[in-house]
């Protein structure tokens, strides 16, 4: 019986994994908070690229993983869904090295190493793989091994991404909550009600967790919540943009679907892209943190963090929103396009944060 209304009501089913994922976390964070407390597990405030003012939990994202992982589960097994097993186990693994690394630190090695495993579970065995670049740099379509190999570098650099934007108060869970409910959206319009109830169940477990986040966080997700956030969307970026392959489906739902998952997923792209390449012309390691990162320089400005919330949440949106309508253009050029939007943006805080000398 559920099962038919499952595909008769769909929306009941993604409304209710939203709130199921997101009771689940508002229920156990507070757990979290008193046990960090107790065993003083907190993000110790004398590291010089943090600006809050007092010790505070960077495990988070324990009840976001946890959260996922439940509801996940529960409504993958009433569709026998089973590529979310994959998925899961991706995200066990990954949660695991997010969580020591966030109580005890993790060397580089060990990180790429774990990550490098997760993503390749993923790509090989649930499937989680591009096969084209769809004309971007001339690509067409890739041969098995080279479109793997693509898939888990994308994967692996949009689990870091995100990890890089958690730097403000609620900004990770922000973007996360509009790049995942963007992609529920989209899937739930192409009938593809798999994916929706993923990205539905990752909204609701980010959304819990911003009641604690908000300025000023009471909690942090930490690496265990951002890595897990940036595999999830991956994932589902992914997904989106196979589902509407020119050639192999005779009906896609939506012309310039890459273009569009990079839009979605601009904020943490174009900051890592640009915090990797001027860390680089600087003759520094790109993986050494700083307080470059976009919404650094948004604080300088003079900007508090629920209002730089607001200005990276409605760039993304106007991206995204852009991208649809110019989407018969071609992906080459949408993708280029954003990339110089983004450009032309981070020009303009350069030249005010010069202007007051900052």
């Amino acid at each position: 019986m559920l099962t038919n209304l499952f595909n008769t009501n769909p929306t009941f089913f993604y409304i209710a994994i939203a709130f199921m994922a997101c009771v689940i976390v508002v229920s156990s964070l507070p757990s979290v908070m008193h046990t960090s407390i107790k065993y003083n597990l907190f993000d110790k405030n004398d590291m010089y690229r943090k600006t809050h003012k007092r010790n505070i939990s960077r495990l988070g994202g324990i009840s976001i993983v946890a959260s996922f992982t439940i509801t996940t589960l529960l409504f993958s097994t009433l569709i026998k869904f089973e590529e979310a097993n994959f998925l899961i186990t991706s995200c066990i693994i990954l949660a695991a090295l997010g969580l020591k690394d966030d109580v005890y630190g993790s060397n580089t090695r060990t990180k790429l190493i774990l990550q490098l495993v997760v993503a390749f579970i993923l790509v090989f065995f649930g499937g989680f793989k591009l096969t084209s670049l769809y004309g971007v740099l001339g690509i067409w379509d890739m041969p098995l091994l080279w479109g793997g190999i693509f898939s888990i570098i994308l994967i692996i650099f949009l689990n870091n991404a995100f990890n890089l934007i958690d730097g403000i108060d609620g900004l990770a869970g922000t973007i996360g909550i509009v790049t995942s409910l963007i992609f529920g959206i989209f899937f739930s319009l192409m009938h593809q009600v798999t994916y929706a109830f993923i990205a539905f169940s990752l909204v609701g477990s980010i959304a819990g967790f911003l009641k604690y986040n908000w300025y000023p966080a009471k909690i942090f997700m930490g690496d265990t919540g951002a890595l897990i956030i940036g595999l999830v969307t991956a994932a589902l970026a992914i997904k989106f943009i196979e589902l509407n392959k020119f050639g192999t489906v005779s009906n896609p739902f939506i012309r310039s679907a890459p273009a569009i998952a990079v839009s979605i997923l601009i904020v943490p792209i174009f900051d890592s892209l640009r915090i990797f390449t001027v860390r680089v012309l600087k003759g520094k390691s790109p993986f050494m943190g700083d307080r470059n990162h976009i919404h650094h320089r948004l604080e300088r400005l003079g900007l508090k963090p629920p209002l730089i919330m607001l200005v990276t949440a409605g760039l993304n949106l106007c991206m995204v929103t852009m991208t649809i309508l110019m989407r018969d253009l071609g992906n080459f050029f949408l993708i280029s396009f954003l990339i110089g939007l983004c450009v032309l943006f981070d020009l303009m805080l350069f030249y005010n944060l010069r202007k007051i000398g900052k």
